[in-house]
């Protein structure tokens, strides 16, 4: 069978972008399952953030090969935060879709994200943000909780808070908005939670969820899992909690308690971590309710601490 050929154009619906370092092994899986896809209205833009492997020939190949629209930029290594501001100003899509260096999904994929974007009416579609789908396991179980309805739109936060759906999810996000919140770039060479752009992002904007797993979720996935990422970089966990009890427990501490208690743990923990004093760590509080959970909790984040220097890994 002869692999459709793609062309190149100066504009597409989708964007699907990869930020990569040293994933020439996993690396045909993103490419694997774009050739594969029923939609055809997209590029593959890949930022390299500075790979020693065999990527920028393998990525090179798979151009000439022109059954992907592929275009490789490469950085020194800074991080993938500033890898995915990188691509979002290069971003030749409406819709930005991240494809992790190790994902694979499946190849209605792009086509059924693209019929439920089209289906929020035109007059309604600048209020959302995207759309966001389950993700499977590779024995096709859905990992983590579904959404209430086949359809649903919501705030991110009304997901996390109200309906209490946990659980790996995938989605894009318009490039437009992507470029209204860019991550963080004060820090280098670092891990940084998503979460410092989705859900700031989720306070401007709807997004619709649909109840369709589009993402192979692979058990083999390999480097840090999110738990480990955050001890070896605890700025960004910090930041991220910071985010939730300054932000989000104003508005939703009635319905979460318990969850604004964990993040208060959590804070203090990687404020631990960075070495920060308690004058530091509540001054940076904003609320009334954070700060007496951020001082309540103190020798729960030291005894969280504790466990991570002890054991660093779980």
């Amino acid at each position: 069978m002869v692999p459709m050929q793609y062309k190149m154009s100066d504009s597409y619906s989708f964007t699907v972008f990869t930020a990569t370092f040293n994933r020439a092994h996993t690396l045909g899986r993103v490419y694997e399952s774009l050739k594969r896809q029923t939609f055809r209205d997209f590029e593959w833009l890949i930022v390299d953030d500075g790979s020693t492997d065999e990527t920028p020939a393998i990525v090179e190949a798979w151009r000439i090969k022109g059954e992907v629209p592929v275009r490789y930029f490469r950085q020194d290594n800074a991080g993938k935060h500033i890898a995915t501001n990188r691509g979002v100003q290069l971003a030749k899509g409406e819709l930005f879709l991240n494809a992790d260096s190790d994902d694979s999904f499946v190849p209605h994929a792009l086509a059924t994200f693209a019929s439920h974007w089209q289906a929020i009416p035109d007059p309604d579609r600048w209020m959302f943000s995207g759309v966001c789908a389950l993700c499977q396991t590779q024995d096709g179980i859905v990992v983590g909780d579904q959404f209430p309805s086949p359809v649903f739109d919501a705030t991110p936060s009304e997901v996390v808070y109200r309906y209490r759906v946990r659980g790996e999810k995938w989605g894009f996000v318009r490039t437009d908005v992507m470029r209204k919140f860019p991550f963080p770039e004060e820090m280098r060479k670092t891990y940084v939670t998503e979460n410092l752009v989705w859900r700031p992002i989720g306070k401007e904007y709807m997004t619709r969820f649909i109840n369709e797993p589009l993402r192979i979720y692979h058990l083999d996935q390999s480097g840090y899992m999110r738990g480990e990422l955050r001890v070896k970089y605890p700025w960004s966990g910090r930041q991220e909690h910071l985010y939730y009890l300054n932000e989000e427990l104003p508005v939703w501490w009635r319905e979460a308690l318990p969850e604004f208690v964990r993040s208060a743990i959590h804070y203090g923990r990687f404020s631990i971590h960075l070495g920060l004093g308690p004058v530091n760590h509540i001054r940076s509080l904003h609320h009334w309710l954070g700060r007496v959970l951020g001082l309540a909790t103190l020798p729960a984040a030291y005894i969280v601490y504790l466990r991570d220097k002890a054991f660093p890994t779980i």
